[in-house]
């Protein structure tokens, strides 16, 4: 072993002292501070007014069970209208045609401008501008009629939707290289073709990430569709309450539920994530 280098003239040998540790109080007084809101919040649930024999009697009942299937059936189909809105919009936006990027643009403005509850009251109460609702000389019906809130559910989410859609699929269109454009183009490819073979395919890596939390939050916003009378979960748990006065504990269930499915498509969300960003790892070596 080499000897140790001797330290220069005037000053101190430190090998030999003890390093002395900052202590961490602010940590352990926010972590006390923390465990001790926990506690008092977990000890007002269970000193509360609350019958936790009600959550375990409704949180399988069959009307319960029935509103989860009507959130998830309404979120899966409101997100596929707003994928396919989305893309026709980001399409539209970058448009070199000025009137389809205006119309592209004033359905953004619109609908992201204004709240999702009064675009559902809008389409459900649409009756209201338009008494009849048809194709001139073919079919013709009455809107109460048509405007189901099922229909009225879907139009609102789903058109909502699509104007936060269009602007995860246009950021995911500008992401792909503009040389993939000309060399599209050098082979002859018009601009659609060359986007659904080409450009909406390498997209599809930077929005499918963004796509799964939106659809997250669409489960979420399912529940705006009780102020129409749509039967999903908190529609379906707020009819009970209004029967038997367990606010709190049908409220409970209904928050059980979407913590369990949203727990469940997270992972998933997670597990697409990564495999894409492998995909997108795999081309920049």
């Amino acid at each position: 072993m080499k000897p140790a280098a001797a330290l220069a003239e005037g000053f101190p040998d430190l090998s030999g002292m003890r390093i002395a540790r900052e202590p961490h109080w602010f940590r352990w007084l926010s972590a006390a501070l923390i465990v001790l809101v926990l506690a008092a919040i977990a000890r007002a649930f269970a000193n509360g007014q609350i019958e936790w024999s009600y959550v375990s009697r409704f949180l399988t009942a069959k009307v319960i069970l029935e509103g989860i299937v009507n959130t998830m059936v309404m979120a899966v189909l409101a997100m596929a209208l707003g994928i396919v809105l989305g893309i026709v919009v980001a399409v539209m936006r970058l448009s070199p045609n000025p009137v389809l990027k205006t119309v592209a643009a004033g359905y953004t403005w619109l609908f992201r401008g204004t709240p999702l509850i009064l675009q559902l009251l809008l389409w459900f109460n649409l009756a209201l501008v338009f008494p009849t609702i048809g194709i001139p000389g073919l079919w013709s019906a009455r809107a109460v009629d048509v405007m189901t809130p099922f229909l009225a559910a879907l139009l609102g989410l789903g058109i909502n939707q699509g104007a936060y859609t269009s602007e995860v699929m246009r950021a995911g269109m500008l992401s792909v290289d503009i040389g993939q454009y000309e060399a599209a183009q050098a082979i002859g490819m018009g601009r659609l073709r060359a986007l659904r073979r080409i450009v909406l395919p390498q997209a599809m890596r930077v929005v499918i990430p963004p796509l799964g939390n939106e659809f997250i939050g669409m489960v979420k916003a399912t529940s705006l569709a009780s102020v129409i009378q749509y039967p999903e979960l908190l529609h379906n748990a707020e009819n009970i309450y209004y029967a038997n006065s367990r606010v709190i504990e049908l409220l409970i269930v209904a928050g059980l539920w979407y913590l369990l499915v949203v727990s469940i498509l997270t992972p998933l969300q997670m597990l697409l994530e990564r495999r894409f960003a492998r995909g997108t790892l795999r081309l920049a070596r």
